[in-house]
């Protein structure tokens, strides 16, 4: 490099492949370093296509790593991809298939079973369908057959008849009314209450109300009230006495049925049960106006109810039984009559009467297979209470 001046009417000389370094002008990136005179390549003006050609021709095969990255073209990233729904579209269509597989083999069954038919002894029970949820809680224990229930599984009659022992004890009350008769009316009056206190818890006992502890005692209450209104009064007023106590008494019973807080079909049950009963107990104090027409009457009446209930109750066919209970009632009634002096036929009819009543109060006692407690209540007051209206008319006008 020359130390003289610059001549300004000669130019520039060209730099040589070693020349002065050049600074980059200003935003320009700067290159890596070029021993060769790449700088040169950026200033305008100072000899750049000898330099260019210069450095192609002794380095032709250099390539910058910046250069080959700008000429290689970015080749966009390729992953695997998975489908999520690829899964989910094969299980449904396979589920899809298993159901109308199953529905297939389901419509073939049924058509199978449609045309041969299994006797029902060996068709198989169905499976009950299982609801998802929790486990089912423990079966709960099999609640007994009542004995109506029984009897109907093993198609027996549903309806039996009261046996010997609730006829034993009717016989054994209507010889207490028969020894008492002749005493008077005070003397029948007890053996009437106890008649009376078995009716009312009978009847309840019956309709399958128990413990029913005040309709039991507005009963009990309205025959003790019907003995009193007979003892109070003379026997031409008898008939007036049991009537204007059943009427009151019917009046309770509704009036305590209106206050009953239970459901509408309950109050009407209690009201029939209560008012039956009533009734029932009050016709059963008609021994005690029998015996102010005649002793006799309840003697001989009695008679034939006791008789006639054993008859009934021994094991024979239905209608041999009622037959044998009517025919022993009569006799009854007949040696009954010889006994007490009255007349022979007179006796028998009232006995015949009284015993067809009996078997009648037997029959309601028996309904709808009740329970041992029933027959030894129900089935002990009844016979005599249904006899007691038969007593006292017949008493009145045969002996």
């Amino acid at each position: 490099m020359s130390n003289q001046p610059h001549d300004p009417q000669q130019p520039y000389e060209p730099h040589g492949p070693y020349g002065s370094y050049q600074p980059p002008h200003e935003g320009q990136q700067q290159p890596p370093a070029d021993p060769y005179g790449a700088y040169a390549q950026e200033q305008p003006g100072y000899g750049y296509p000898q330099q260019q050609a210069y450095a192609q021709q002794q380095y032709p095969q250099q390539q910058y790593p910046q250069q080959q990255q700008q000429q290689q073209p970015q080749q966009p990233y390729q992953q695997p991809y998975a489908d999520p729904y690829a899964a989910q579209q094969q299980y449904a269509a396979g589920w899809d298939q298993q159901r109308h597989y199953a529905q297939q083999h389901q419509q073939q069954q049924q058509y199978q079973q449609a045309a041969h038919p299994r006797p029902q002894a060996q068709r198989p029970a169905a499976p009950a369908p299982t609801a998802p949820g929790p486990a089912p809680a423990a079966p709960e224990p099999a609640r007994p057959m009542t004995a109506a229930e029984k009897a109907r599984a093993e198609g027996r009659p549903q309806i039996i008849d009261p046996g010997l022992r609730p006829a034993a004890l009717t016989a054994v009350l209507a010889a207490l009314l028969a020894a008492t008769a002749p005493l008077g009316e005070f003397g029948v009056a007890v053996a009437v209450a106890l008649l009376q206190a078995v009716t009312a818890a009978g009847w309840f006992r019956l309709n399958g109300m128990w413990p029913a502890r005040q309709g039991i005692a507005l009963a009990f209450a309205g025959g003790l009230a019907a003995d009193a209104g007979l003892l109070a009064t003379e026997r031409v007023h008898a008939p007036t006495v049991l009537i204007g106590t059943i009427g009151v008494w019917l009046l309770l019973v509704i009036v305590l049925q209106l206050r009953s807080h239970a459901s509408a079909d309950e109050r009407l049950y209690g009201l029939t049960a209560a008012v039956v009963s009533s009734a029932l107990t009050v016709i059963a104090a008609g021994y005690l106006a029998a015996v102010d027409e005649s002793s006799d009457a309840v003697v001989v009446g009695t008679a034939a109810v006791a008789v006639g209930t054993l008859a009934r109750a021994l094991p024979l066919p239905t209608p041999a039984a009622v037959a044998l209970g009517l025919l022993a009632a009569a006799g009854a009634g007949a040696g009954a009559g010889q006994l007490t002096g009255t007349g022979t036929a007179a006796a028998a009819v009232l006995g015949l009467a009284a015993g067809a009543c009996a078997l009648v109060g037997l029959r309601v006692a028996a309904y709808d297979y009740p329970s041992r407690f029933v027959h030894m209540t129900a089935g002990v007051a009844l016979p005599l209470a249904a006899a007691a209206p038969a007593v006292y008319v017949l008493g009145r006008t045969l002996v």
